[in-house]
């Protein structure tokens, strides 16, 4: 179903800061006072031409008798200086105010687009991992990239010109049919018909274009984010062709759609500004047949030239405007649907101490499945891990071990069954205060491409970097004689997800990372599974060379790699099948 602009206005209205539509009230004050401006400065023209052509007109007439007397003026050729300082002024102070809301309001656009796209961002990294698990992130990041500046350019922008140019248009027509009724009618009445008209035959083509825009400019980012990020297949396998023609019909298609609405805005504008010329030119004929001839006639098409010469590109702003709106429409819906996912329950909290956690965790009777409709991935799962305990997990792919640890870290929440701290139930109050403990180190770790000190001390701001316990903690994962070797040692840079390093230093910096937290629960999810045999061994024995009071969880393919655990935890197809040593599970 269509939603109607003024909804999606109204959506977005609530999703902007009160300071913000504290700024928008007061700009359309400034707006308002920016029209009396435009009227005074065309006000002054009538004066103005009237004293070039025929000073003695104003000169006798009783309007301004009391400035003539005031000045102590005797001749009329000595009101030509002060009406042309008056008219200068005049249209100095109009133009200044048309600057200054040009500034004003562009600076206010582009204010509100950075609230929007920081209110994504905010929401999206806050929302839960299961969102995260069934969004594509080209969606979000065209969303906070590329559609934020769609709603600034396409409807933020174009809103405030519209609500602008109406007040400017209203005033001006006000001044207007004080010079000529007739014609101000006339002339208003002949534009307001053709963009009505145009607005009516051009409404269900933009609407589509505006789909199209939202769609493509997803599947640009879409299709620059498969091939570079999977640049080392795409070369190996010669698929650049494949992901240029992905790119290249997305990028046609969203330029084509933008060039149509360009076009369709601007095109009305050149056939009525000649018809504006037609109109004008008649007034003339018309108004020098009068008694006054062209004495009449020039103050007053001087007047309604300067009011349609502020008309005109008014009522052209407005329609093109709405041209802008309707071409952005879709791209504001999908904006507001990402600003206006709700955030958790812990949202602005922090936790001031860590859950207690000096016994064991429980897990008691749970059970796990992504929605109502899927099956269950975990089955009546109880186990028991202890304290400073290390726990290997094997079984097949799909048995369910990294949804599991995915339980255990708080990032996804049990169907049924609870998890206990200490004998505390985990729950979205103290689930911070429980991930507080926990640090993860995945089987493809992400490196910034950044130094190796701020891959450490990852998510810490530069400056307020330990360097001293960075280089503790690079020691205890065995990796700072390795860095110590390189030229800039702890600045030196990584590259793009760490590409300039081998498997096993991204690994070690995984683990460094991970101490760096001071964590005393350590999640291993296959880390090791995509390294060699002998770099294998060398990360194993890091891990196992680890502080004997930290709790390590380790999800491995190979039993072998699990031979130093505690016990060892057999999953099959959701359910643990088997609990025990190394041993155990080898018999």
């Amino acid at each position: 179903m269509e939603l109607s602009i003024l909804y999606l206005l109204k959506r977005l209205w609530s999703n902007v800061t009160k300071r913000r539509q504290s700024q928008f009230v007061l700009l359309f004050i400034l707006m308002v006072i920016g029209s009396f401006s435009e009227v005074i400065s065309i006000g002054a023209v009538l004066p103005f031409l009237a004293v070039l052509v025929a000073p003695e007109q104003i000169f006798n007439n009783v309007a301004f008798q009391p400035i003539i007397q005031y000045f102590g003026l005797t001749d009329p050729s000595q009101l030509l200086l002060p009406l042309t300082i008056v008219f200068g002024v005049a249209v100095i102070v109009a133009n200044g105010m048309r600057l200054l809301l040009l500034w004003v309001s562009t600076r206010l656009s582009f204010a509100t687009g950075a609230d929007i796209g920081i209110g994504i961002y905010t929401r999206t990294l806050y929302q839960p991992y299961s969102f995260h698990c069934n969004q594509n992130s080209s969606e979000i990041i065209t969303a906070i990239a590329t559609k934020t500046d769609l709603v600034i350019y396409s409807v933020i922008m174009p809103v405030l010109l519209i609500l602008n140019s109406f007040v400017l248009v209203i005033a001006i027509f006000s001044a207007l049919l004080v010079v000529d009724a007739l014609a101000a009618l006339v002339t208003f009445g002949v534009l307001a018909f053709i963009y009505s008209a145009i607005i009516f035959l051009k409404r269900n083509e933009l609407a589509k274009e505006g789909l199209l825009i939202a769609r493509e400019s997803t599947n640009r980012i879409k299709a620059l984010q498969e091939g570079l990020g999977g640049i080392r297949d795409v070369l190996i396998d010669g698929h650049q062709a494949t992901y240029i023609r992905k790119y290249r019909n997305s990028d046609l298609a969203l330029r084509r759609a933008q060039g149509n609405n360009v076009f369709v805005a601007g095109a009305p504008r050149y056939f009525l500004e000649s018809l504006g010329m037609v109109i004008i030119a008649a007034l003339a004929f018309i108004l020098v047949q009068g008694p006054n001839g062209v004495a009449t006639a020039i103050p007053t098409l001087g007047a309604l030239a300067l009011g349609a010469q502020r008309l005109l590109p008014m009522i052209q702003t407005s329609y093109a405007s709405w041209v802008n709106i309707q071409g952005g429409k879709s791209s504001v819906e999908d904006v507001l649907e990402f600003l206006e996912k709700p955030m958790p329950d812990n949202f602005g909290q922090y936790p001031t101490l860590p859950l207690p956690f000096n016994v064991d965790i429980n897990l008691k009777k749970m059970f796990f499945r992504y929605n109502q409709n899927a099956p269950y991935v975990l089955k009546k799962i109880d186990l028991n891990i202890k304290k400073g305990s290390r726990v290997g997990f094997i079984g097949t792919t799909g048995s369910g071990k990294s949804t599991l640890l995915d339980i255990i870290m708080g990032l996804l929440e049990p169907s049924n069954g609870t998890i206990e701290i200490d004998g505390e139930i985990l729950s979205s109050q103290n689930n911070l205060a429980w991930q507080s403990h926990i640090a993860h180190v995945p089987q493809d770790i992400f490196l910034s491409d950044s130094s190796i000190k701020e891959n450490i001390a990852f998510g810490i701001d530069k400056e307020d970097i330990d360097f001293e316990r960075v280089q503790l903690v690079a020691s205890q994962a065995q990796i700072s004689t390795t860095i110590e070797s390189l030229s800039e040692k702890y600045q030196t840079i990584v590259g793009e997800r760490g590409v300039k390093l081998s498997g096993g230093q991204r690994q070690r910096i995984g683990i460094a990372r991970a101490l760096y937290k001071k964590a005393d629960i350590i999640i291993f999810d296959e880390a090791t599974s995509a390294l060699d045999d002998s770099t294998e061994k060398a990360v194993i024995d890091s891990i196992n060379n680890l502080d004997e009071n930290l709790t390590l969880l380790i999800i491995a393919h190979r039993l072998t790699t699990l031979k130093e655990c505690t016990h060892i935890v057999k999953l099959d197809n959701g359910n643990i099948e088997k609990v025990g040593t190394y041993k155990d599970i080898m018999s």
